[in-house]
């Protein structure tokens, strides 16, 4: 019967300290412990082990064999008839150990884990710094996706769209770029790279960059210049002959002898316009100037006026004749 008994408060208590008790049998409870010193003892010794249970939940590693023999050791020391309110709190004990050990092991595997980030420029020409301290500028309608650290023997993110890239040195560790079907690896430079639903440009600003396609391997040095397309004859290595491609950087349309046609692509990203050279002889005409944070009117003014060509404007088309 007196086991009955204790079974029966047992329960309350551990619905007492889990604060889950309703009004009733909270009363019960402080009129049990106001009936007897031994009442109030043993309610100690139930709440001390609950709190040491309790607490063990957040600490991290756990040693859960240890907790368990020292419980073992706490039990064996009561009296006999309350070796079933004891082994009660010993399954608590367990479960919050069991949570404890959980939560650790979920939280070092985020912490393992890094997490996948991205950076969209959309329509403004965006500069980040990655993990490793590595400087991407993004040109519009661009996309860089990285981890939010590196990991492994190589610092890996990917691109779509047109970047330039100042890497931070780290020899143990090349920074690779995965763009369309092509690998770009280096060690520290700074460099272009720029793609497209057909091809693929890199352009060395310094240092020396690895490009990669299946099995062709290109090295550029501080300079030079490769297009991979995704069909038509193999890409070669050229030297890069003007400034163009880091427009969306400097803000600056750098011309050394250089070809209408590449200024006017150049203008048409920049500017997201559609201007046309209308005459085929024209395309090839050199350009030896620099215009610096000029308005797309200004430049066309100053085109039509070096070149002596016509320069007229539709609805939606600029045509250069």
């Amino acid at each position: 019967m007196e086991n009955s008994t204790h079974d029966i408060m047992d329960e309350l208590l551990v619905k007492y300290l889990a604060e889950e008790a309703t009004p009733p049998e909270q009363a019960r409870v402080e009129a049990w412990l106001e009936e007897e010193e031994a009442n109030r003892h043993y309610f100690h010794h139930f709440k001390t082990i609950w709190e040491r249970a309790e607490g063990l939940a957040p600490v991290v590693p756990i040693d859960e064999n240890l907790a368990w023999k020292k419980f073992q050791q706490r039990v064996s020391i009561e009296p006999a008839r309350r070796k079933t309110a004891w082994m009660r709190i010993a399954a608590l004990f367990i479960i919050i150990i069991g949570a404890g050990i959980l939560s650790a092991v979920f939280l070092n595997e985020r912490q393992d884990t890094p997490q996948q980030l991205a950076v969209n420029s959309a329509n403004l020409v965006t500069t980040d710094t990655l993990p490793d301290g590595t400087i991407a500028t993004l040109n519009k309608h661009s996309e860089l996706s990285f981890p939010s650290a590196f990991r492994g023997k190589q610092r890996k993110v990917n691109l779509k769209g047109e970047a330039f890239f100042a890497v931070k040195p780290d020899k143990e560790h090349p920074f690779v770029i995965d763009v369309n079907d092509v690998e770009v690896t280096v060690l520290g430079t700074s460099f272009n790279v720029r793609s497209t639903a057909d091809s693929t440009e890199v352009i060395v600003e310094t240092g020396r960059v690895q490009v990669k396609k299946d099995s062709v391997t290109i090295i550029l040095e501080a300079g030079e210049r490769v297009m991979f397309g995704k069909q038509g004859p193999p890409p070669v290595k050229l030297q890069s002959s003007d400034k163009l491609y880091n427009y969306y950087i400097s803000r600056t349309f750098v011309c050394d002898n250089t070809p209408l046609w590449k200024l006017v692509e150049k203008l048409n990203q920049a500017y997201e316009v559609n201007i046309v050279i209308t005459r085929k002889e024209l395309r090839h005409l050199p350009l030896n100037v620099t215009f610096d944070e000029e308005s797309l009117d200004m430049i066309l003014k100053v085109i039509s006026q070096t070149l002596m060509v016509k320069v007229t404007k539709e609805e939606n088309r600029i045509e250069i004749r």
